[in-house]
């Protein structure tokens, strides 16, 4: 666990103000670090920058000379080297950091050669899981650092995330446009920002994470890794659990960890056994049925205390965005990518003082129509008690029209049914041999009509009438992924495809 030199970290730290501050230039403070030290740890640079929060220095002037402090202590830097074991979360993250690599030399061959699209599109499709990678830090390893009272790397760092993301969306963009000459020049910025952050990470992140956060937390962090994912790697092995029990994820066993958790708290302090019903506003309800109603609720559910920290939120099998247990106590605006955080504390601040209840946003992602209700929440006396966040996948409801009054279970359940099993299915029955699993380009080279009738299905589908665009994907998409992008089940497609087979090839 950490220990440093508390003097030596508060003498780094007016190197670094007078730097930032215009009273020196970047070779000074470069020569005063390495006359005064022989080296510098990682994790006491890490709180220098931290001391300068206390001394009114913002995350923008951080973040603007992040390179040069880099460069004012590269030759006084010491990493330790990080011998870690396949279940720890840092040796997770540079595992997959070297699979990126993997496929990032792999674009580099490609640029060297004739353009070829639906080998970009491969490229893409596989450095897209890298999201993967940044919400897994973003919701795990960085509250694990404001634990120790250590917010600086969590905001700068995840303004660099979202740069990378950001980079990635419009090279994404330029691709699935066509627009090669575009696509280069976006995709070369791309990997230079990612080769930077992965470069940050391995010099100073992971190095500092590791002298900072505890075993304990390291394990408490495996255990909630496993909600998020990961990006281009197995599953990595548990940790030492205690018992060497592994512990149930959130939303597959019987309770969810915040159920068990609270009863395990209620029995101890002999409030209440695992069986008995508590007095909700309106009837009775035992803690395991409460629990199981917030996991199958068709939306999730977070809530913020009247202390801006967050106290819970419930663990649906299908999220809109990725929670994990490391959330749990943090404060709400580290829980945000930095350019967001006004509007957080601008809706906070507005219910606090009673001027508003509600605020409401929407926004389309990945084919998605998103819709997200901020509620104040008050208790009888009128006295803010926090903010409820509801948030809501409306693609589905947004498409209904008309009026549906019978029962259509047998509907339903083809739409929501397991895939494996419909799969099967269409292989035996469909006498085209539509499966999730064919790709686009062969049905359409054997019935080309259907490129065509596909925008009639759904309108992001007008994308493949453009010749480059269909030829990027028609290799390597599937009707799986086709029905993903449509906002529509398989099953629904390969009907559709189905019946249009049925009238265009008698």
């Amino acid at each position: 666990m950490l220990s440093t030199d508390n003097s030596k970290v508060l003498r780094l730290a007016d190197i670094l103000e007078a730097f930032v501050t215009g009273r020196i230039e970047q070779e000074e403070a470069q020569k005063t670090v390495e006359s005064e030290f022989k080296e510098v740890a990682v994790e006491e640079l890490a709180l220098a920058e931290q001391e300068l929060t206390k001394r009114n220095i913002d995350d923008d002037t951080v973040y603007s000379n992040i390179e040069s402090f880099l460069v004012i202590f590269k030759n006084v830097l010491q990493a330790p080297d990080l011998e870690l074991e396949d279940w720890h979360p840092i040796r997770t993250y540079q595992r997959e950091n070297e699979a990126v690599k993997k496929i990032l030399k792999k674009g580099e061959e490609l640029s060297e050669g004739k353009f070829i699209l639906n080998q970009w599109a491969e490229v893409m499709e596989t450095l897209k899981q890298y999201d993967i990678h940044l919400s897994r830090k973003q919701n795990q390893l960085y509250p694990a650092f404001e634990k120790q009272g250590f917010d600086r790397p969590s905001k700068i760092m995840w303004t660099l995330d979202d740069k990378v993301a950001d980079s990635f969306r419009k090279a994404a963009g330029a691709l699935e446009n066509g627009d090669e000459k575009n696509f280069l020049q976006k995709y070369e910025e791309y990997v230079q920002l990612i080769q930077e952050l992965i470069e940050k990470e391995n010099i100073v992140l992971f190095p500092a994470a590791v002298e900072m956060i505890s075993d304990e937390e390291f394990l408490k962090m495996r255990a909630g890794d496993d909600e998020i994912g990961y990006c281009l790697i197995d599953t990595p092995p548990l940790g030492p659990v205690a018992g060497g029990v592994k512990k149930q994820p959130s939303g597959t066993g019987e309770d969810s960890s915040f159920g068990a958790e609270l009863q395990e708290l209620l029995k101890k302090y002999g409030m209440i056994g695992g069986k008995e019903e508590l007095d909700v506003r309106q009837g009775k309800l035992t803690l395991q049925q409460i629990n199981l109603i917030f996991r199958h609720l068709p939306v999730d559910l977070s809530f913020v205390d009247e202390n801006e920290l967050v106290r819970f939120y419930s663990d649906t099998k299908h999220r809109v965005f990725p929670r994990s247990p490391g959330v749990i106590g943090r404060d709400v605006k580290n829980c945000h990518p930095r350019e967001s955080v006004h509007n957080v504390e601008q809706i906070i601040e507005a219910f606090r003082a009673g001027r508003e209840d509600e605020a409401e946003f929407w926004l389309e992602i990945g084919g998605k129509f998103i819709y997200i209700l901020y509620t104040a929440v008050r208790d009888d006396d009128g006295k803010f008690r926090g903010v409820l966040e509801m948030m809501q996948d409306a693609t589905h409801i947004r498409s209904l029209e008309g009026s549906q009054r019978l029962l259509t279970w047998e509907t339903r359940k083809e739409k929501t049914g397991d895939r494996v099993s419909e799969a099967s299915e269409a292989v035996a029955d469909n006498p085209y041999g539509f499966t999730p699993d064919t790709v686009i380009g062969e049905i359409v080279k054997k019935y080309p009509g259907i490129r065509s009738y596909l925008p009639s299905i759904s309108s992001k589908y007008k994308k493949l009438q453009n010749p480059i665009a269909f030829k990027a994907m028609s290799n390597i998409a599937t009707l799986e992924m086709i029905a993903q992008r449509g906002d529509i089940s398989v099953e629904d497609l390969i009907h559709k495809l189905t019946k249009w087979a049925d009238t265009h090839s008698k």
